[in-house]
């Protein structure tokens, strides 16, 4: 199986997102990555509704709602009637995190578990039953462009193990650079979110940069 690529939308040019969206097609991403922050739950302050109905106005594609907010059990309603078609919860910013992936999923919609670097996975072991996917969080999260926090092999080894039990799928967010993509894949990592690292750059060769990606990871 090729990785799952998603380019993550707070990097991309919103003063001109219908051209960023068709070159984002013609490159045949597979999802478009939407990270939604508060200001509260993380220190910066990104997309939201308004944004996800501009990208689902210009694509059919997957779009995921990755929220970084505080209480999102109150709001995941917004996004999937803005458009998401998964919904990533904070299990440390939500009370009852299975009556709220239960709710999603009674709204059609797949549901998974954003792991930040300090949350263990013991901590996690009632929920991986319910998760579509796990979104493993490889640096900090509220802004691009941070480095990788090495240490997280060790958890990416054993979400790859866990998967193997509960048939959740792992997206990688963070620093998920060409060599990272390649080496993180023949692991077991089933997509990556794609920043600054990998994707975009000033030259908008997103075909040209995806296109390399899927032939060096090999599956």
């Amino acid at each position: 199986m090729k990785p799952i690529l998603c380019p993550s939308m707070m990097c991309c040019n919103f003063s001109n997102l219908k051209e960023e969206m068709a070159l984002l097609e013609e490159a045949k991403i597979d999802m478009y990555h939407c990270d939604i922050m508060d200001g509260t739950f993380v220190p910066n302050m990104a997309l939201g509704i308004s944004d996800i109905q501009a990208i689902r106005s210009l694509t059919n594609k997957k779009i995921d709602a990755h929220l970084m907010i505080d209480s999102p059990a109150n709001k995941v309603d917004w996004f999937i009637d803005a458009g998401a078609d998964i919904i990533y919860l904070h299990p440390e910013s939500e009370m009852y995190v299975i009556k709220t992936i239960q709710h999603i999923h009674e709204r059609k919609k797949e549901a998974g578990v954003a792991i930040n670097p300090d949350i263990s996975l013991v901590s996690l072991e009632e929920l991986y039953p319910f998760c579509d996917y796990i979104l493993v969080m490889t640096v900090n999260p509220g802004f691009a462009g941070q480095s990788f926090i090495e240490s997280m092999d060790r958890k990416i080894e054993r979400l790859v193990h866990l998967k193997q039990k509960y048939g959740f799928q792992i997206i990688m967010d963070g620093a998920c650079s060409p060599e990272r993509i390649k080496a993180y894949s023949c692991c077991g990592v089933d997509g990556f979110v794609l920043g600054t690292s990998a994707l975009f750059k000033e030259d908008k060769k997103y075909k040209e940069r995806l296109d390399e990606l899927r032939g060096v990871c090999g599956r």
